[in-house]
C-alpha cells in the first residue's frame, strides 16, 4: 500500500477532548492532565508501521530534548487491533518500554479520538500551544521531517523542532507545513474505511 498523506486539521482549532488508558500503566489521561503545559503534541503512531519504526528512537530524543522546556507529549495508537493485533495494547506497553518512551502511550480502542483529531496515517503530528486560561490551540499539523525509510535522509526532527522552538519561545509558526507521510489508520473492519 503506498503511504498515506495526512489530511489538513485547520490551524487555530481546539484540541478535542480524549480519555484513553495508558497499557503501560493503566493509567487514564484526558486532555486536561496536560493543561499546564505550554505546548502539547499529540502524535497518532503505532507499533508496526514502517514509518513510524524508522523515527522512534528519534521521538524520544527529541521529547527528551523538549519535555524540559515545558512540552507534554500525548502518543496514540487507534489501529484496529482484529486487523493489526501486534499494535495491541499488550505489544503498546512492550514498545513503551523498549524505546523507553518518556512521554504515555495511549490506546484509542474505539478510534472515536483519531476521528475527533481528523487523524488518517501514522506518524501523524498535532502542535498545540496554549495561550493562558485558553484551550490548547493546533498551531503546527506536518511531518517530522523529510526523512522517510529507504530514502536515505537523514532522520532530524527539523519540520517539528522549528516549530517548537517557535512555540517555545514566543515566536510565530509558519503556515506552511509539509504534511505527515505514513501507514493508513488501520480502522475497524466493520467501519468500511
Amino acid at each position: 500500500m503506498p503511504p498515506l498523506e495526512s489530511k489538513t486539521m485547520p490551524l487555530g482549532s481546539t484540541a478535542p477532548d480524549f480519555e484513553l488508558p495508558e497499557p503501560l500503566t493503566g493509567k487514564v489521561w484526558k486532555l486536561a492532565d496536560f493543561e499546564g503545559h505550554p505546548a502539547l503534541l499529540v502524535t497518532f503512531i503505532c507499533n508496526h508501521c514502517p514509518f513510524v519504526e524508522h523515527l522512534k528512537k528519534d521521538i524520544v530524543k527529541l521529547a527528551t530534548d523538549y519535555i524540559p522546556r515545558g512540552l507534554a507529549i500525548a502518543a496514540i495508537s487507534s489501529n484496529s487491533t482484529v486487523t493489526f493485533p501486534e499494535d495491541g495494547p499488550d505489544f503498546m506497553a512492550e514498545d513503551a518500554r523498549k524505546f523507553e518512551y518518556p512521554f504515555p502511550y495511549l490506546y484509542d480502542e474505539t478510534q472515536e479520538v483519531a476521528r475527533a483529531y481528523g487523524a488518517v496515517c501514522t506518524p501523524e503530528f498535532y502542535l498545540f500551544k496554549k495561550n493562558g486560561n485558553q484551550p490548547f490551540e493546533l498551531a503546527y499539523h506536518g511531518q517530522f521531517d523529510d526523512s522517510r525509510p529507504n530514502n536515505n535522509k537523514p532522520v532530524t526532527g527539523s519540520d517539528l523542532r522549528q516549530a517548537l522552538d517557535c512555540i517555545l519561545s514566543g515566536q510565530p509558526i509558519s503556515s506552511v507545513q509539509k504534511p505527515s507521510v505514513g501507514c493508513s489508520i488501520k480502522w475497524h473492519p466493520s467501519e468500511n474505511e
